[in-house]
């Protein structure tokens, strides 16, 4: 199976954690996302995060091409807790040592109120291969968020853990991976 993912554009309330926030997409970040799958595809499914800065252009995008979009509650980023919606400016004013070591080993550090990444991560992996059994053979595109992106393209490089907040994914950036018949994960580039 091959999984295109697209990570959703800039939001209206700008940078920061957005986490579980459920905020829309800017006119820009519309452009982002419709530049990033202009040359791409085609798709035989389309797969989203239920957040609305994933799902609207994944069910517009859908309209377009006639294909019916899965919303799989799996794919949602992290949620941070109570660093959601704040800056790492901002924090590195309240939480300067929390955030260091949470850019240092995410998986060993969980911001305040927030989700594990060790339980961000089962709950991905766990939602992308239920996406295999079910589409098995097919090329999708997955419209979700920075983290998941993240996440996915590190263990397919098999990256240590402590590398994760170290790959990077812009707003609208778009990459290929390929899920193996043994449920790992290889990018193509």
């Amino acid at each position: 199976m091959i999984l295109d993912l697209l990570r959703h554009g800039e939001t209206e309330l700008g940078g920061g954690l957005r986490g579980s926030l459920d905020d829309a997409l800017t006119a820009k970040g519309w452009a982002q996302m419709q530049a990033a799958v202009d040359t791409a595809g085609p798709w035989e499914g389309l797969v989203s995060s239920p957040l609305q800065r994933c799902a609207h252009f994944a069910r517009r995008l859908g309209e377009q091409t006639g294909l019916a979009v899965q919303l799989v509650p799996g794919l949602e980023e992290l949620h941070f807790g109570e660093w959601e919606g704040r800056s790492a400016a901002e924090l590195m004013l309240t939480h300067e040592q929390q955030l260091g070591q949470f850019w240092s080993d995410p998986y060993a550090f969980t911001p305040p109120g927030g989700e594990a990444v060790i339980d961000f991560s089962r709950r991905v992996l766990q939602a992308i291969a239920e996406v295999h059994r079910q589409h098995v053979g097919k090329h999708l595109l997955v419209v979700t968020h920075g983290g998941v992106m993240r996440l996915l393209l590190a263990r397919a490089r098999g990256l240590p853990r402590e590398q994760l907040l170290q790959v990077e994914v812009g707003h609208g950036a778009l990459c290929r991976l390929e899920v193996l018949a043994d449920g790992n994960l290889r990018e193509v580039c």
